[in-house]
Formats: C-alpha cells, structure tokens, sequence
C-alpha cells in the first residue's frame, strides 16, 4: 500500500480551537484546560484512504500576536492549510480573511485551504453564521466544515475532505 505524507498547518486566532482539533483527530480527546500553544507544535498520524496511507504531518501554529510571524515557517511546502475561526467570536472570522490573504501572499502556490468554523456546538451563542462563513469559503475556494473538537463534530471529515483533494499525481484537484 503506497504512503501519501501530506504536511497540513493549522492557523487561526488564540482560543479559536487549534490545538483542541488536531488532540481530537489524533488522539481522539479533548481537554477543556488545554494550554495555549508556544511557537508550534507538532503531531502526526496515519490513516487509509482508498488504496493508500495517508499520514497526516500536522503543525499546530500559535495564534497570539507575537508569534505571527513564525507562521510562513510552517505553511511553507504545506499541502493544506486549516485556518480555524471559533462561531461565536467574530473578530476571530475576520481576521481568518487576513490569514487567508498572507497564506495566499507567501504560502505555497497550489496550497489546499480549508476554513473551520470550531466551537459549533455553542450553536445558542453563534456570533458568525454558516452561510457567511460558507459564502465566504466559496468565493476563495476554499473547503469549509463547522467543527465541535469537544463533541467531535467533524473533526475526522475535515480532514477526509483533504485527503479527498489529494490525487495520485500529487496534485490537487479540489
């Protein structure tokens, strides 16, 4: 069975639910008391596709302000990005679009971006609604999934969608 490594960073604001996905897709947990993440962190884990291993290389990126600049380091020679917004704070939505536009600047040309809405099971405290957030995604085509990482909502087709986009050629084709 061939091995595919995909290299996929995750980014977003502090607090919005990073580290809470990748703990939830690789070790099938979540911790309320997670510690904010410094610099980066870094997890892998394999799984089956069709006829292929998938292993997923995942940098966990910190999302205070004073490590912002040590983002490109990770994205670059990523397959995909996972830019991560928390539904219930919309500051955290609009800045997802800066995000956006410096991986488009500096990240690689063919990268694979996927927008998560985390947080969805806080439904009754919504500040950000899905068809923006979708229309949003749409217009940059980029994947878009809501996300629970405390209910594991998601979380496991997230990233099927981007071993999805993944082609035998190595290109993208989504």
């Amino acid at each position: 069975m061939a091995l595919r490594e995909l290299k996929v960073c995750l980014l977003g604001d502090t607090g919005v639910g990073k580290s809470s996905i990748v703990w939830r897709f690789v070790e099938d947990s979540f911790d309320p008391n997670i510690n904010p993440t410094i610099g980066a962190s870094f997890m892998t884990k394999t799984v089956q596709y069709q006829n292929e291993l998938h292993k997923f290389l995942i940098w966990d990126t910190a999302g205070q302000e004073r490590f912002r600049a040590l983002a490109p380091m990770y994205y670059r020679g990523s397959a995909a990005a996972i830019i991560v917004y928390d539904i219930t704070k919309e500051e955290t939505f609009s800045t997802l679009k800066n995000w956006v536009k410096e991986l488009r600047q500096h990240g690689p040309p063919n990268i694979v971006v996927a927008i998560a809405g985390n947080k969805c099971d806080l439904i009754d405290v919504r500040e950000v609604m899905e068809r923006d957030a979708k229309d949003y995604a749409d217009s940059i085509h980029a994947i878009f999934v809501e996300t629970s990482a405390k209910n594991a909502i998601n979380i496991n087709e997230l990233f099927i969608e981007i071993s999805f986009c993944w082609t035998y050629t190595g290109e993208w084709n989504c």
